[in-house]
């Protein structure tokens, strides 16, 4: 399928370019001297990627404070533009699709929810063309480009090729899904999953921001894990690691729908303590948000399944410290509504399977609404813009 290039390149020629750009983004404003010090570059490498930033407005240069002396340089700080560039980010869930604007800082400017009805490829890419069309109209009142679009589902995907392998909540199988949106929405489209794609936002915009090293663990419809490892979010040879949902705790548990027993997922996810709230209390709770009302009543048989997912979960954490060794482990997702019910078993359980010094690693809390995980889908678009991937385009 032929392409189209992005309206406006990024003038970004060089990773050290693209390099740069992300430290202002991430960190500044920044002096010169401290992205060269950032970016283990010299001071005149920096001026030479940062003055095309510049020119064109990506990046500004701070004057309202008193320059210090430079030798010669600029020693103003030099920050990012965020109204530069707009960008689009959609969540996909099983029963409804949330669409974000953001600037290039990954600001939220609009936001929309709508109900997915039908879960079909064809389904979905009606409704998710229908919403950013909608969001494509706002945004011509900023007078600012739309440069791509970010989608995020749950599952096995390959950002590489636009693919959504397999998505258990939407019973997908080889959906080429960036192709599909790039036809229909006209705009550049990286597709990636969920748990990566926020994790990405974390990485440069949210809780870990100058960590090189820490680990994202979602808690709610399921159970995910993004990795940072040496300052790169980690997708494996076969784009499918941290799935710690999946590891196996006990042979003999209960079915989990990827086929084996005893995952954390058949005993942690939304889905699991609703089943197993209904065998403990007897009790026909319709669904998660019942489930909690319940055990938050003092239900003890409530209770004792939301200690259980804990303690599941902590010891998910655990393995990922004991592999990984990362500085944070943060905790987020839908299912930190439940967290004071099994907060102290995760600690527990956590404390209990980390070896040695692992023990050490900083576990925080960071509840986000849903949508943070389209914010997520927006920071891998602009990722993919600043970074010149190739994600899939209009054809």
């Amino acid at each position: 399928m032929p392409s189209t290039p992005f309206s406006e390149a990024f003038p970004a020629h060089t990773p050290a370019a693209a390099q740069i750009f992300t430290i202002v983004l991430s960190h500044g404003p920044l002096a010169r001297a401290e992205i060269a010090r950032r970016a283990a570059l010299s001071p005149a490498a920096v001026t030479k990627a940062v003055r095309p930033l510049i020119e064109t407005g990506y990046l500004v240069e701070d004057v309202d404070g008193k320059p210090r002396p430079g030798l010669g340089r600029p020693a103003n700080p030099v920050r990012v533009d965020g109204g530069r560039a707009l960008f689009l980010g959609v969540k996909v869930t099983g029963d409804e699709i949330i669409a974000v604007l953001t600037d290039l800082r990954c600001r939220i400017r609009l936001a929309r929810h709508t109900p997915l009805a039908d879960r079909r490829p064809a389904g979905v890419l009606a409704t998710l063309s229908g919403l950013v069309l909608e969001l494509l109209t706002e945004a011509e009142g900023f007078g600012v480009a739309v440069k791509g679009v970010g989608i995020a589902v749950s599952g096995d995907v390959d950002r590489a090729e636009g693919m959504v392998r397999y998505s258990p909540f939407l019973e997908w199988r080889d959906v080429p899904l960036a192709d599909l949106a790039a036809m229909t929405v006209g705009l550049p489209v990286t597709v990636d999953n969920d748990v990566r794609a926020l994790t990405v936002a974390e990485q440069w915009f949210g809780a870990g921001v100058g960590l090189s090293d820490f680990a994202l663990v979602t808690v709610g419809a399921g159970i995910g894990c993004g990795l940072v490892v040496g300052g790169r979010v980690v997708s494996g040879a076969h784009g499918v690691a941290g799935e710690i949902g999946h590891l196996s705790l006990d042979p003999e548990g209960p079915r989990c729908h990827c086929g084996n027993r005893g995952c954390v997922e058949a005993i942690a996810s939304e889905s699991a303590i609703v089943r197993d709230v209904r065998a403990e209390t007897g009790v026909a709770v319709a669904d998660a948000a019942e489930a909690l009302e319940l055990a938050h009543r003092g239900d003890p048989g409530a209770r004792k399944v939301y200690a259980r997912a804990g303690a599941a979960i902590g010891r998910a954490i655990g393995s990922v410290v004991n592999l990984l060794g990362p500085e944070r482990v943060i905790i987020s997702g839908e299912g930190l509504a439940a967290y004071d019910l099994f907060a102290e078993q995760i600690r527990d359980a956590f404390a209990a399977s980390a070896f040695g010094a692992a023990a050490r690693c900083d576990l925080r809390t960071h509840p986000l609404p849903f949508e943070e995980w389209a914010r997520g889908a927006a920071a891998t678009a602009i990722q993919s813009f600043i970074r010149s991937d190739t994600p899939k385009e209009q054809g």
